[in-house]
């Protein structure tokens, strides 16, 4: 039996073991007492092309950096392909910087998934699950290495401090969308689907979802490859499928779950979002923040009631940061552009995501 000393020696060899194997894995380790304060996220890199925003964003100073989405323009159902066009990627010397200077969760979208606009369908979705695990060097014993999809969550930082990272999953369970006839298109070529049996996630991730909405957490992080608020568009969005966007904000209230905001990609322009009369019980943001180095040009005029200033349509990454040492915390949304100077702002406090108590 270990006497004293030496049972304090063996626990504290154990703990640095278990840490030490976490930050080999590239991220903090949970409930680590520095808190999240600086977070930079991204998506849509054309893996062929230069790409100097990783520097901007090293020169912000993440904590941790979240790539949400069309990491890649793989759209391919050759695996060869797309590990190809990950090397391409991963060849980089501003990325291998981004790489060094802070760890990196990431979730795809339908271009890294192997196909434009894809969903359940794609045949290949499986294995391109597996090519991402290797490129983002997956844990073994990770879920994303155990179950069908990637989603994925995790807390950072103390008790009274913690952000939780969710990562949604909407390529490998999303029924199709609806293509509008084109005499009926506007800005873009998909409609609303009112079929009850579509769905976005698929039940197993809506029940893992529940489920994440009930751990304890201060500021949630919902990332979703997708804008989840905009629905004046015709392009991918939660709005296509109007009965899933609605059970996402239900579920979010329904859970009494506090600070959630969203993050998303996918449309090579950045904008700020909020809705204000959701049934989550208080305002909702959407951080929409793409392209890092594939720009949309002029702006289009495309039209989003919820948008809180205006779009931003060249390169472009996003960033929250945290302010912990005030009362009722600060939270900042921001945009900035490839020089790393902020186009977009908006300021909040975590006061005001505080869910309405039930009766």
């Amino acid at each position: 039996m270990l006497n004293d000393a030496a049972s304090i020696l063996w626990r504290r060899t154990l703990a640095g073991i278990v840490c030490g194997m976490v930050l080999a894995a590239g991220l903090p380790a949970r409930g680590a007492e520095e808190p999240l304060t600086r977070i930079a996220l991204g998506s849509c890199v054309r893996q062929n092309l230069p790409q100097p925003i990783w520097d901007a964003i090293v020169g912000f100073k993440p904590q941790l950096f979240l790539f949400i989405g069309d990491n890649i323009y793989g759209d391919s159902e050759s695996m060869e392909v797309l590990r190809t066009k990950y090397k391409q990627l991963g060849d980089q010397p501003t990325f291998q910087r981004l790489k060094a200077a802070c760890p990196i969760l990431a979730i795809w979208d339908d271009h890294d998934y192997g196909v434009n606009d894809g969903g359940a369908e794609y045949p290949m979705k499986a294995e391109s699950q597996q090519v991402f695990n290797e490129f983002f060097e997956t844990p073994a014993d990770s879920p994303r290495r155990q179950r069908p999809g990637l989603y994925d969550a995790q807390v950072f930082g103390p008790k009274g401090r913690r952000v939780q990272v969710i990562l949604l999953d909407t390529r490998y369970f999303r029924s199709p969308l609806q293509r509008l006839q084109a005499d009926q298109q506007r800005h873009g070529p998909f409609g609303p689907s009112d079929d009850p049996a579509a769905t976005m996630l698929g039940e197993a991730q809506w029940k893992w979802l529940a489920e994440q909405l009930q751990q304890p957490a201060e500021v949630r992080i919902i990332a979703s490859s997708i804008q989840v608020l905009p629905d004046q568009h015709g392009w991918e969005k939660w709005d296509n499928f109007p009965r899933e966007r609605a059970r996402l904000f239900r579920l979010v209230g329904e859970q009494q779950a506090a600070g959630v905001l969203f993050i998303s990609g996918d449309r090579h322009r950045a904008e700020l979002s909020q809705i204000d009369d959701t049934a989550a019980g208080y305002p909702l943001f959407d951080l929409t923040s793409s392209s890092l180095n594939a720009p949309s040009g002029p702006n289009s005029g495309e039209p989003n009631s919820h948008r809180l200033g205006e779009q931003y349509n060249g390169v472009n990454f996003g960033s929250i940061t945290i302010d912990w040492e005030t009362s009722s915390p600060t939270i900042t949304l921001a945009v900035h552009n490839g020089d790393g100077e902020t186009v977009l702002k908006h300021a909040l406090k975590l006061s005001d995501l505080q869910p309405q108590k039930s009766p």
